[in-house]
C-alpha cells in the first residue's frame, strides 16, 4: 500500500485559479456562444461604469460588436474614465482574482477581480488572440498599448506586444477581444438587452452601441448627476464568521484585545471591546497574535450574544425614486410609472438597500402585429432584476427577486396572474444595493434567498403595486363613464324627440339641454376622480 501511496503523492500537484477556471468555464457564465458574448460584453461595461464613477466623471461608453465570420466576433468597449497606469494594466486584465474591491466593504459592480481577466482568458481559450488594452490616463501621457494573454499555469499576465501611440482620446481605456460567440439581436438574454437595462438602472450614463449589422442605437443619459460615491466601511461584528474572526486576530497590528476589537470592526466603542473582553474572560491588554483557539472562541461567541448597532449606510450608493423612474422613461414610455425605496436593512452583518420601479401601458401595452388585447393581458409582465446596478438576465428562477414576486397574490391589486407571475402590459425593476451581493454563483446572475432579503423586495414591490391599483381602478372608471356617454349620445337624438313630444317643446331645444346636463355630469365626474 506504501507504494500505491508514493505514486498517488507523485501525481498530486497544485493548480492555479486560472487553470481550474480554463476547465470551468461554466461556471463563470462562459458555457455558451450566446451568453458568452454578452458576459465579454458585460464584464468590460461593468469596469468601464465602475471606475466612471470612482472618478466622479459621468460615463461615456462606446460598445461595438463586429462579426468576423462563423461563431467569431470582435468586441471592442471603450469609455472616458480615468484610464489605468501603465505598471498595473497586464495584471488587471491577465491575473484573475487580482482587483481593488474585493476587501473595499464598500458597494461596487465587481467583487472578486475575476470578471475582465475571465472574458480575457475566454478569448485566449477559443481564438487563441490576446486581449488589446488601451489606456491613457492624462493627455500629457501617451497612450499605452498592451497586448495581453494569461500564462495558464502561473496565473501571471504574458505582455505579447507592447507600443505607445498619440491617436487616442484624453483619458480612458478601451479593449479588444475577439471570441467565440454567436450573437441574437433583441432577444431576453441577448447584449442588446443588456445594454438596454444597464441604461435603465445607470441613468447617468451616456452608452452608443454598434451591434454586429452596425446600426447605431444610443442610449442618452437621463440625469446629469453621478450616483453618490460610497464609503468604505468595517465589517460589522455580526458579518464576520468564526474562521475569519481568527484569522484577523493574528493579522492584525493592533496591539492590545480591546484595541483589535474597537479598530478591526465597526460599532464596537473601546468601552463595549472592554465589556466583551471582561464576559469572555480574556486579558483585554492581552496582544492579539497570543490569544488562543479557545480564547478566540469564547470572544466570538459573547460577540455574536451582543446587541450592536446597525452598520453604517454610507457604504451604500442607491439609485433613488426619481432617478430610477427617469431611466425607465429613457428607455420605456409607459403611461404610468411609480417607484419606492424601502429603508436600509441588514443580512448576516451586511447592509443592503431594495428599490422598485413599476411601469404600467405606454409602449408595453402596444399590440404586435397578429396579437390580440386579450393576448397581451395573459403574458406574463416583464421583471427586470438588478443588483449593484448591474441587470441579471439569467437563472431567474433562482433569484430571491423572482421568489419574492410569486409570494404576492397580485390578484388583490387588480393585476391578472399567469401561474403565480403577475401578467399584463407592466414591468417591475427591482434593484438591489449591498456591499456584498450573496450571488448564487460566480457568475453572479441571481440573488441568493436570504429571508430578509425576499421580505424586503417583497415589502417594496407590494408598495408599487397599492399604487398601480389606485391607478388601474381611477382608469376603469373613466373608462365606464366615457363608456356611458358614448351610450348617451347614440340614443340622445331618440330621447330628445320622445321628450319633445310629451312636452310639446322643440326638439333641438330639448337635445341641446340634455347636452349640456350631461357635459355637466361628466365635468364633475371628472374633477371627483381628480381630487381621488
Amino acid at each position: 500500500m506504501s507504494e500505491v501511496a508514493r505514486r498517488l503523492a507523485k501525481s498530486m500537484k497544485e493548480i492555479s485559479v486560472a487553470e481550474f477556471f480554463e476547465k470551468n468555464r461554466h461556471l463563470l457564465g462562459f458555457d455558451n456562444p450566446a451568453k458568452a458574448l454578452l458576459m465579454v460584453v458585460k464584464e468590460a461595461v461593468d469596469n468601464s461604469l465602475d471606475a466612471c464613477e470612482e472618478a466622479r466623471i459621468l460615463p461615456e461608453i462606446i460598445v461595438r460588436i463586429k462579426h468576423l465570420g462563423e461563431n467569431r466576433y470582435r468586441v471592442i468597449v471603450e469609455d472616458n474614465g480615468p484610464g489605468i497606469v501603465k505598471e498595473k494594466v497586464p495584471y488587471v486584465f491577465g491575473k484573475l482574482l487580482f482587483g481593488s474591491k474585493f476587501h473595499l466593504g464598500r458597494q461596487s459592480r465587481g467583487q472578486q477581480g475575476i470578471g475582465i481577466s475571465a472574458a480575457v482568458l475566454y478569448a485566449q481559450l477559443t481564438t487563441g488572440k490576446p486581449a488589446v488594452i488601451y489606456s491613457r490616463t492624462s493627455p500629457e501621457e501617451p497612450c499605452h498599448v498592451f497586448h495581453v494573454k494569461i500564462d495558464i499555469l502561473k496565473n501571471e499576465p504574458v505582455v505579447v506586444k507592447y507600443e505607445e501611440i498619440e491617436s487616442f482620446r484624453e483619458h480612458g481605456v478601451r479593449i479588444q477581444l475577439e471570441v467565440e460567440g454567436r450573437y441574437y439581436a433583441q432577444k431576453q438574454q441577448s447584449v442588446d438587452e443588456y445594454l438596454r437595462e444597464t441604461a435603465i438602472i445607470n441613468p447617468h450614463a451616456h452608452i452608443i452601441y454598434y451591434p454586429p449589422n452596425g446600426k447605431r442605437i444610443e442610449y442618452k443619459r437621463a440625469v446629469n448627476q453621478l450616483p453618490p460615491l460610497p464609503k468604505t466601511i468595517k465589517p460589522h461584528p455580526h458579518g464576520v464568521e468564526f474562521g475569519i474572526f481568527e484569522r484577523l486576530l493574528k493579522l492584525t497590528t493592533a496591539r492590545t484585545v480591546q484595541t483589535f476589537l474597537a479598530s478591526e470592526f465597526s460599532r464596537i466603542s473601546k468601552e463595549k471591546a472592554y465589556e466583551i473582553c471582561r464576559k469572555a474572560g480574556v486579558d483585554p491588554s492581552k496582544p492579539p497574535i497570543k490569544v488562543s483557539h479557545q480564547e478566540a472562541e469564547r470572544l466570538y461567541k459573547v460577540i455574536q450574544q451582543t446587541k450592536f448597532i446597525a452598520p453604517p449606510l454610507d457604504c451604500l450608493s442607491p439609485i433613488g425614486e426619481k432617478e430610477f423612474m427617469e431611466g425607465v422613461k429613457q428607455v420605456i414610455k409607459p403611461e404610468f410609472i411609480v417607484a419606492t425605496s424601502r429603508p436600509t436593512a441588514v443580512y448576516r452583518g451586511n447592509p443592503f438597500k431594495i428599490e422598485v420601479c413599476m411601469a404600467y401601458g405606454g409602449e408595453l401595452g402596444s399590440v404586435k402585429e397578429g396579437e390580440e388585447e386579450e393576448e397581451l393581458m395573459q403574458k406574463e409582465a416583464k421583471i427586470m432584476r438588478f443588483a449593484n446596478r448591474v441587470p441579471l438576465l439569467y437563472q431567474a428562477s433562482a433569484c430571491a427577486i423572482t421568489k419574492a414576486i410569486q409570494q404576492i397574490n397580485w390578484r388583490n391589486y387588480g393585476i391578472p396572474t399567469v401561474g403565480n407571475m403577475p401578467a399584463g402590459p407592466m414591468l417591475i425593476a427591482v434593484h438591489m444595493a449591498s456591499v456584498w451581493i450573496p450571488y448564487t454563483s460566480e457568475s453572479k446572475e441571481a440573488i441568493a434567498s436570504y429571508p430578509e432579503i425576499v421580505r424586503e423586495i417583497k415589502l417594496a414591490v407590494q408598495d408599487c403595486a397599492r399604487k398601480l391599483a389606485t391607478y388601474l381602478r381611477k382608469k376603469k372608471k373613466v373608462q365606464e363613464e366615457k363608456m356611458r356617454l358614448q351610450l348617451f349620445e347614440k340614443y340622445a337624438v331618440e330621447v330628445a324627440r320622445a321628450i319633445s313630444k310629451l312636452a310639446e317643446r322643440d326638439e333641438r331645444q330639448v337635445f341641446e339641454k340634455l347636452k349640456k346636463v350631461m357635459d355637466k355630469v361628466n365635468r364633475l365626474e371628472l374633477e371627483k376622480n381628480k381630487e381621488e
